[in-house]
C-alpha cells in the first residue's frame, strides 16, 4: 500500500495582520495601530487610547476633590493665613510651556523621517521636564527659608500638597518620554508612527494644562 502524503501549509509569515513582529521592535508594531503580546493576542490602539482618558479622568477626579477641599476649608477657616508663592513657580512654568513646544517639534521631525531631530527634541524635552521637577523642589527649599513648612498652616499645606501631586504625575510622563528615548531607533523603523509617541504626547500636554489650572487655583485662592 502506498501512502500519499499532503503537501505541508504554508507557514503565516510573522508580522502578518498586525501581529508578529513588526519593523519597530516590538511584538507586533505600533504602526498597524495596535501591539501583540508574547502569545500573538493583539490589543488595538483604542484599547490604549481608552485606557489613557480613564487614566486623565481619574487625575481630574482626585484634583477636584483637592480644590473641592482647599475651598472648603478656607471658608471655614479661622487660622487660614495665605501664603506668597515663591517667585521661581513662574520660571518654572515657562520651562513647562516650552517643554510642550519641543514635544511637538519632536513629533513633528518624526513625522517628517527627521530621526535625529525627532532623538534631539525627545532630549530636550525630557531635561526641561526634570528641570521643573527641579524648580518645583527649589519653590518648596524657598518657603522653607522663609519658615513656612507643610504643616504651617492650612494655606502652605495645600500648596505643597498640589505641587507635590503634580510632580509625581509628571515624573511618571517623564519615564514615559524616556522609554521614547530608549525605543527611538525601533520607532523611526516603524511603518506609521507608533501609537505610544501620541499617547505620551497627549498625557504630557494634560501635564501642563493641568499645571497652569493648579497655578491660577493657587494665585487666586491660596
Amino acid at each position: 500500500m502506498t501512502t500519499t502524503l499532503a503537501p505541508a501549509k504554508p507557514e503565516t509569515p510573522l508580522g502578518s495582520n498586525g501581529s508578529g513582529r513588526g519593523g519597530n521592535g516590538f511584538e507586533g508594531g505600533f504602526g498597524g495601530g495596535g501591539d501583540s503580546g508574547a502569545h500573538g493576542w493583539e490589543v488595538p490602539a483604542q484599547a490604549y487610547r481608552t485606557g489613557l482618558w480613564m487614566g486623565l479622568a481619574a487625575i481630574v477626579m482626585l484634583f477636584a476633590a483637592f480644590t473641592s477641599a482647599l475651598v472648603v476649608r478656607k471658608g471655614m477657616s479661622t487660622d487660614w493665613v495665605s501664603t506668597t508663592l515663591p517667585p521661581v513657580v513662574y520660571l518654572n512654568t515657562l520651562i513647562l510651556l516650552s517643554s510642550s513646544l519641543t514635544l511637538e517639534v519632536s513629533r513633528r521631525s518624526l513625522r517628517s523621517g527627521l530621526v535625529g531631530r525627532f532623538s534631539h527634541w525627545l532630549f530636550v524635552t525630557v531635561f526641561l521636564g526634570a528641570a521643573f521637577v527641579a524648580g518645583q523642589l527649589i519653590a518648596w527649599r524657598q518657603l522653607a527659608s522663609r519658615g513656612i513648612y507643610l504643616a504651617t498652616n492650612p494655606s502652605s499645606s495645600f500648596f505643597y500638597v498640589l505641587t507635590a501631586a503634580h510632580g509625581v504625575h509628571l515624573l511618571g510622563g517623564i519615564v514615559a518620554l524616556l522609554y521614547l528615548v530608549f525605543r527611538t531607533r525601533s520607532i523611526s523603523a516603524a511603518p506609521r508612527r507608533p501609537v505610544s509617541v501620541d499617547l505620551i504626547a497627549i498625557y504630557w500636554h494634560f501635564m501642563d494644562a493641568l499645571w497652569i489650572y493648579i497655578l491660577l487655583l493657587l494665585m487666586v485662592r491660596l
